[in-house]
């Protein structure tokens, strides 16, 4: 894939996150994590699926980005993630005129005991779609899910990848999975410095995280 595309699809996607409000700064009142972990930045890919024309323009950046990673014919089925990556699947699968699944987090406790929802024939090519990337764990489980029930998974596509820790990207290559993915923080953080939305102090902080998640220490 050409250099410049990915620069322009990842320029335009950290702009719909900032339009959209889908990203937060707030160095001086961080975030905290179901984990625990502190962060001065936040983002909700949800509240893309109400914005039609910015998630429209969102799924054929990421349709072009499949096929020109991907290919053409490369693909059997799009599997969308329990439950942010239902529709960006379902938009995808339509555009690539494919069929679409969707993957629950576990097996339903009744009747089939299905975990992948709809037709997917065995040794089916199939692309797990989410809405975003942080750390990468959740990704095996339906990687996993979809091997047990006979499909190939060799690629996972998101719209927002953190960019800010390797495991994301180590533990899926792990699998024999390549992640792609839009657009990550830095990004967003160098396109909303260069709009002036924080001092340099604020700047500092938030670049600090993203240079070393790890490290980084809420201020006093």
């Amino acid at each position: 894939m050409s250099d410049s595309f990915e620069k322009e699809a990842a320029l335009a996607a950290a702009s719909i996150l900032l339009e959209t409000n889908s990203v937060h700064f707030r160095p001086d009142e961080p975030f905290t994590f179901t984990s625990g972990r502190k962060s001065p930045v936040y983002i909700d890919c949800r509240r893309l699926i109400s914005f039609p024309r910015a998630r429209a323009k969102l799924m054929d950046l990421g349709t072009e980005m499949i096929l020109r990673r991907v290919g053409y014919e490369s693909l059997d089925a799009i599997a969308g993630g329990e439950t942010a990556g239902i529709p960006f699947a379902a938009w995808i699968a339509e555009r690539l005129s494919l069929p679409m699944l969707y993957i629950r987090k576990k097996p339903k406790g009744f009747g089939r005991m299905a975990q992948i929802e709809g037709e997917m024939k065995e040794g089916a090519r199939v692309l797990l779609v989410e809405d975003l990337a942080s750390e990468g764990t959740s990704k095996i489980n339906f990687v996993n899910a979809i091997r047990a029930a006979g499909g190939q998974i060799g690629h996972t596509f998101v719209v927002f990848h953190y960019g800010i820790f390797p495991s994301s990207v180590e533990s899926l290559n792990a699998e024999g999975v390549q992640l792609h993915g839009l657009t990550t923080w830095h990004d967003v953080l160098a396109l909303a410095h260069e709009r002036g939305s924080f001092t340099p102090a604020q700047y500092q902080a938030i670049k600090s995280f993203l240079d070393d998640p790890e490290a980084w220490k809420a201020p006093e």
